[in-house]
């Protein structure tokens, strides 16, 4: 009888267990599903954006492409806000924000009040990620990390998976103003489950000083270890973010002559390939670096990959196998391995400051990349049929091609000068 007592006493603690730690890891991952969702979606409603508020290519990637530059400003100041008052109520707070986006996004008629909804909407889902990893750190064992940011970060592909085929299902009941309406209520609902179902911080939140921060940003950005890795990271990022954000879209009506739909169920096989690599090449990682195999380098070898993936477009070799593009959104991936990589190079306490360093530079990226590829396809003419001409596709592709390449030959020329040095971890500086 007392064995059957103490066996119903694990399953009760273990239950509570489970249901504590859903409260904490639902929520913050639906609310990084969110910010997927945002930064995606246009893909999807580029057709209508263009078609009713008559703008050209320039003007889409900067509507789309201003989510990536509020987000990466407030990536700085994320870090301090996060220590300081925890993340349960930043989160919370900026998703109110994203709500509000999301509801002057629905309602704008001007390119002006499009852009400054979508600004909003980037500021207030600046934390979905960042506070995750920060709550993960104080409610969780070290040791577990890295199979529940695995799942958080997997949340963010089920986000984009739905910014594909369903959100072109949905289109057949309302259109791109209906959307934003309906993302403007759900993410105010967001914000009330982070305040109200996640617990409070385990400990308090240290207050540090503003010269601390600064004195750590410093150690950072005078790192060759950071920066070393930083610039490929970057562009491999930003590159993907920017074509399965906005332009493979486009690209897939324009190159492979795909109508709508299709061009939305191969979205949604790119964004089903991201939720495997993100899961999967993280755990590939953690196998093979305890066979010796570094981290880095798996990271490295799939962002070789996806240049290679992204050379055989431009050259617009055959290319509309659905596996083509499972493998293109698994390999776009392959950047986020180097936030592990760069957290381990550091001091822990560092490590908050790392990664959001390291967003900066990707999200400024992104904001250029998106940005960058309409105004390169601007210069060509439209095609006969509306839209545009397969030649800017190649140039503009040209231009991701040539920074990813800079930037994987400085990878090499920087280790090679840090072998030379013999010096090892954050001491290398700049």
């Amino acid at each position: 009888m007392s064995s059957l007592k103490m066996s119903s006493g694990v399953e009760i603690r273990m239950s509570m267990n489970l249901a504590k730690h859903l409260k904490i890891i639902v929520p913050f991952a639906f609310g990084f599903f969110l910010s997927y969702v945002f930064r995606v979606v246009n893909a999807v409603l580029a057709p209508q954006l263009l078609s009713e508020l008559d703008i050209n290519a320039a003007d889409l990637g900067l509507l789309t492409s201003v989510y990536f530059i509020t987000f990466a400003a407030f990536q700085l100041p994320l870090g301090i806000l996060l220590d300081r008052f925890g993340p349960r109520r930043i989160e919370a707070l900026l998703l109110l924000v994203a709500a509000l986006g999301a509801a002057l996004f629905a309602r704008a008629d001007s390119l002006a009040g499009l852009v400054a909804g979508r600004a909003l909407i980037g500021l207030g889902v600046s934390a979905c990620l960042m506070a995750a990893f920060k709550a993960y750190v104080l409610w969780f064992p070290r040791q577990r990390l890295p199979m529940i940011n695995g799942l958080q970060v997997a949340a963010g592909g089920l986000g984009a998976l739905f910014a594909t085929a369903p959100v072109q299902a949905l289109l057949q009941f309302t259109d791109w103003r209906g959307i934003f309406t309906g993302l403007a209520g759900v993410t105010l609902l967001a914000a009330a489950i982070v305040f109200w179902v996640v617990p409070r911080d385990p400990v308090p939140q240290e207050r540090l000083r503003w010269s601390d921060q600064v004195n750590g940003l410093r150690t950072i950005l005078t790192s060759l270890q950071f920066w070393r890795v930083a610039p490929w990271s970057t562009l491999n990022q930003a590159s993907f973010l920017a074509l399965l954000g906005l332009w493979l879209g486009p690209y897939l009506r324009d190159t492979l002559a795909l109508d709508a739909a299709a061009a939305a169920h191969t979205l949604f096989v790119s964004a089903c390939g991201m939720v495997v690599g993100y899961i999967g090449l993280g755990l590939l990682a953690e196998r093979l670096s305890r066979r010796g195999i570094a981290p880095m380098r798996v990271g490295a070898a799939g962002m070789f990959v996806f240049i290679i993936m992204m050379i055989w477009m431009t050259l617009q070799l055959p290319h509309r196998h659905f596996l083509f593009w499972g493998l293109f959104g698994l390999f776009g991936t392959s950047g986020i391995i180097t936030y592990a990589v760069l957290s381990q190079r550091f001091a822990a306490e560092l490590a908050g400051r790392v990664n959001t360093a390291l967003n900066l530079l990707v999200f400024v990226a992104a904001f250029a990349a998106q940005w960058g590829i309409g105004a390169v396809i601007d210069m060509w003419p439209q095609a006969e049929t509306g839209g545009y001409a397969q030649a800017a596709y190649r140039a503009a592709f040209c231009m991701l091609l040539l920074l990813q390449t800079a930037s994987v030959a400085w990878y090499w020329l920087a280790g090679r000068r840090l072998a030379r040095s013999g010096h090892q971890g954050s001491e290398d500086r700049l």
